[in-house]
């Protein structure tokens, strides 16, 4: 199957810049692994600088994007891991464990491969609460299922912590839910090619219009006044650690 970034991944980069929060999160979650191994790598974001990393990506688009001296990549999947076992301290995972054919086999390469622990930044499908479904139904239709429910980590062989990570207004990481307090972000096609769930989605003029006339009647706004007050929110991204299996 061709990777989904192969054909939406271009100027990806420049919308998805690493948020210094989100980074400080995924930091303390490798505590003191020096070896550690990106899965689904992308562009190289939050590759920490001062570990020892390897690169796993299977989108030609994204290796092209990533920056001279980022950690060097293999391009090759999840599920097929080309390492020998116990080969990295750590294993991390960043957004995206829903674009594998089978994350549970890529969890357990994961583990294959990781001495002390995996760290998976994801989301939680069985969170709901984004004003932006509100316009766009589809989103929780289409893309929501092919996130693990937090069931299943917890399910995994080890021990599981699952913490909250807070999306600040200003997140820096375009994904999905980092524009909650800048809604017009919404209605730039550049923004959203940065989203891999708007490719999934087909048509969204519709949602996108409605939107668009809510932000110039004031009627957005209205709806959703509370969040002009908030400095970061719970959006539903969860940072799932796996230890002693």
């Amino acid at each position: 199957m061709e990777p989904v970034y192969d054909k939406i991944g271009v100027g990806y980069s420049q919308f998805r810049k690493p948020d210094p929060g989100i980074a400080t999160a995924i930091c303390n979650a490798l505590g003191n692994s020096e070896k550690v191994l990106n899965v689904g790598a992308g562009t190289g974001s939050y590759e920490p600088k001062d570990r020892k990393v390897v690169a796993v990506e299977p989108s030609s688009e994204m290796i092209q994007q990533r920056p001279v001296g980022a950690a060097p990549v293999h391009q090759a999947t999840a599920e097929d891991l080309p390492f020998e076992d116990d080969e990295f301290d750590a294993a991390m995972a960043l957004l995206s464990i829903h674009h594998w054919n089978d994350y549970r086999a890529g969890i357990r390469e994961m583990q294959r491969v990781s001495q002390q622990r995996i760290v998976i930044f994801t989301y939680d499908p069985e969170f709901f609460g984004f004003w932006l479904t509100d316009y766009l139904p589809e989103i929780t239709e289409i893309d929501l299922p092919a996130f693990p429910a937090m069931e299943e980590f917890h399910a995994l062989p080890g021990t599981v912590t699952i913490e909250t990570v807070p999306i600040p207004h200003d997140c820096t990481d375009g994904f999905m839910c980092a524009y909650w307090r800048r809604p017009e972000a919404y209605l730039d096609a550049n923004v959203r090619s940065a989203i891999s769930t708007f490719s999934k989605i087909g048509n969204v003029s519709q949602g996108l219009n409605r939107l668009e006339s809510d932000l110039k009647s004031g009627e957005w706004e209205r709806k959703y006044s509370e969040l002009s007050s908030l400095e970061e929110i719970n959006l539903g991204y969860r940072l799932v650690v796996v230890e002693d299996w």
